[in-house]
């Protein structure tokens, strides 16, 4: 079983085009040196010619759809407290850019209207749906034309609803496993799968690969560097997410895998 495994995943990979692009996905914006999930790190990753976004979307006690990746503010402003407790008003009162350094004192919790609106035309948008429902989701996406331009993840059944809205969307679930992947590529009609460090095995990105699946796959922490971005490529990333944008770019387009 394992000899037909590997004979199955060095067929897969010898079909690989060697010098397809693989998309660079700034991982809440470049948020090394600008405050995350900002208009300002979305901005930078804009200039430095990522390809996509990173935004994580929570909703606000009045139904407000804001960017914050922990479910309190605590971390990345000022205030402290849920993002679900707040009113917009008060989230949009808080300083998200002082703990960055003077510069960027003031700077607002962005809604995902204006991070769309920015976004246009210029990059994708790769959805982590925190705490958000697919009907808002849908019409956010539809409202700023950029259904097109977005990648959706989350949990199943948030993306179940969202493909039942919108078969069009591109969700992406997490790879999980083998048997997992499968039901996902079934049910959902998948086009693209999040990989991490847990479920990026050779199992599972054959699972993909022999259902035309793209992987995008987070190379975050220990594994952001060189070595690993490699390997992501060699095994067949289509997408790689990195705090470390501007590096990767310059690491791809060495290796002729970016424009």
């Amino acid at each position: 079983m394992r000899g037909a495994l590997w004979m199955l995943l060095a067929a897969l990979f010898a079909a690989l085009p060697p010098d397809s692009t693989v998309v660079v996905i700034a991982h809440r914006g470049e948020h090394l040196h600008h405050p995350e999930n900002t208009l300002p790190a979305f901005q930078a990753a804009i200039d430095m010619g990522a390809d996509f976004i990173e935004v994580d979307v929570r909703t606000t006690a009045d139904g407000r759809l804001v960017l914050m990746h922990d479910s309190t503010v605590d971390a990345r402003t000022d205030g402290h407290g849920e993002v679900s407790r707040f009113q917009f008003a008060q989230i949009r009162a808080l300083d998200a850019g002082s703990r960055m350094g003077k510069e960027f004192a003031g700077t607002r919790v962005p809604t995902f209207e204006e991070a769309l609106d920015l976004a246009r035309g210029k990059i994708g948008v790769y959805v982590d749906c925190k705490a958000i429902s697919a009907d808002d989701l849908v019409a956010a996406l539809e409202k700023a034309r950029m259904s097109d331009h977005a990648v959706i993840y989350g949990g199943a059944r948030l993306l179940e609803r969202v493909a039942a809205l919108r078969p069009a969307l591109r969700v992406m679930p997490e790879a999980d496993n083998p048997a997992v992947l499968r039901r996902l590529i079934e049910t959902l009609h998948l086009r693209v799968a999040a990989f991490g460090a847990r479920d990026f095995d050779d199992a599972t990105i054959a699972v993909a690969r022999a259902a035309g699946v793209e992987i995008y796959v987070d190379r975050l922490g220990a594994a952001d560097n060189e070595a690993a971005w490699q390997d992501a490529v060699e095994r067949g990333a289509a997408g790689i997410q990195t705090d470390r944008p501007v590096e990767l770019l310059a690491f791809l387009r060495s290796k002729g895998r970016h424009r």
